[in-house]
Order: structure tokens, then sequence, then C-alpha cells
């Protein structure tokens, strides 16, 4: 049976966040509020808590879900190597609606499904979500939603589509915009196959403009391609899934519907 705490009463925070980290250490799953849309959580390094996330969405592993971080430092325990242009990013957009996508650190004992070996990492701006990963360290966050199916921007909605799959929902009214997060891929930086040019390239178009990541990383960023260019659709009209935080994937990404997608 779920529990439903409304954080927008100070009398019930104190009790929700309680029962959302029990929830999270024995494995269940976690509604809660990002600055995106709303996200289901489960513990990224617990296999079977991932499966269950995957389960109740009505997914399958290669749609593996982005992991949500308290700060920045985290990052850099998750992944291979910061390189400087995505530090760049980190400072200007997180908290914030960006995904970033990486080659995950090797060391790593998780599986968060068919990654090919990337991960995709968003620091939301939303205190309820802070706090809880504070405490929980890193979550696999998918948006709360069934698959196929538009995000929750409010917690009722969650619950009208997952119900019991989930231990607790954690109330704090609408999202602040309902737009998912923007994902990027920064693979290339890190290890850029023989002969190709570096580059950071938009999965998916969302919270964070093309404008606003180009003035940051300038030529670094992969020109927008044209519909029809190479056969592929442009960023905005990838199949990404639905929205950080859902974080949605694309073909070659870790990353779901919407960073949590998102968060």
């Amino acid at each position: 049976m779920s529990t439903v705490f409304d954080c927008r009463d100070d009398s019930q925070i104190l009790a929700g966040m309680r029962h959302a980290r029990q929830a999270i250490a024995r494995g269940e799953l976690v509604v809660l509020p990002t600055d995106t849309v709303y996200g289901v959580a489960a513990d990224a390094f617990s296999p079977a808590a991932v499966q269950r996330l995957l389960d109740a969405k009505g997914r399958g592993r290669d749609m593996p879900p982005p992991v949500l971080v308290a700060g920045p430092d985290v990052l850099a325990a998750l992944v291979e190597s910061v390189p400087a242009p995505v530090q760049k990013l980190v400072d200007a957009f997180w908290p914030g609606g960006l995904t970033i996508v990486l080659p995950a650190q090797p060391s790593l004992t998780w599986d968060l499904g068919e990654t090919k070996g990337t991960v995709a990492v968003r620091m939301p701006d939303r205190r309820i979500a802070l706090e809880l990963l504070a405490e929980t360290g890193p979550l696999a966050v998918s948006s709360a939603n069934l698959s196929g199916r538009d995000a929750a921007i409010i917690a009722s909605d969650a619950q009208a589509m997952l119900g019991d799959s989930v231990a607790v929902y954690l109330e704090e009214g609408y999202s602040e915009t309902g737009v998912p997060s923007t994902i990027v891929d920064a693979t290339s930086l890190v290890a850029a196959p023989d002969g190709e040019t570096p580059m950071v390239r938009i999965l998916r178009d969302g919270a964070v403009t093309r404008e606003q990541l180009s003035e940051v990383l300038g030529d670094l960023l992969e020109p927008e391609e044209q519909p029809g260019e190479d056969g592929r659709s442009p960023a905005g009209e990838s199949p990404v899934g639905e929205s950080p935080v859902d974080e949605s994937p694309v073909d070659e990404s870790p990353v779901d519907e919407s960073p949590v997608d998102e968060e």
C-alpha cells in the first residue's frame, strides 16, 4: 500500500523524507518532485530496485534510467573523467535541467540496464530532491509515468499511473515548468573514435536551449542537423522518450525518458 506525504505541509515533511529514505534502503520505489517533472526513483546501486523501476514503467533494459546526484562532486565519482568543457556545463547549468552523458566509472558495481558503458547524470534544482539525494546517494530516476504516457507534473498524476508499485509519493505541487531536461552526449570528449573530432551532441532538446549551450561550448557543440541530412531526425524530434526528468533515451544513450525523463 502506497503512502502519500504532502511536503507543502511542514508537519508532513520529516515523516515523508524518513519514509522515502527507508523505502529506498529496502529497494522500493519513491516518487519525488524535481525542477523538470516528477520522477520515480530507485537505489542506483541495487540491480533489483532498478529492475523494479523499469517494470513499474513498463519498459525494458534497453531504456536504462539516468542518475540524479546531490552535487557536482558526485559526478566525478560516477564517470571515467570530467573534461574541462563538461565542468563548464556543470558550473553554468547545475543544479538545473541539463543531463550529461559520459563514460561510466568502470569500477562501479551497478546495473542500470544496457548502457553501453555510459551513464547520464543530472543534479536537479528542487529542495526535496536534493535533500533526499544527500541522504540516499545517487538515485536512478525516470519520469513518473507509464512508458508512452505523458510525464507527471504532480504526484497525484503519477499515483494514478503507477499505483502501488511505488511505496512512497512525495507531493510538492505542480512542477515548476514541466519541461524535461536537455540531454547532451559528451562521451567523445573523453574517448573520441579515431578520426573523429570531439564534440558535444544534443540528444534531446529541453530546459537548456541550444543557444545557451553554444555560449558555453562554442565550437565544441555539434552543429544542428537538418532534416534528412543523414537519415536521422533533428535532435528535437529524436525518439528520446517521455521526459530527467525523464530523461529520455535515444539509441546510443543510457538515458531515460524524461533526468528525472531527469531527473
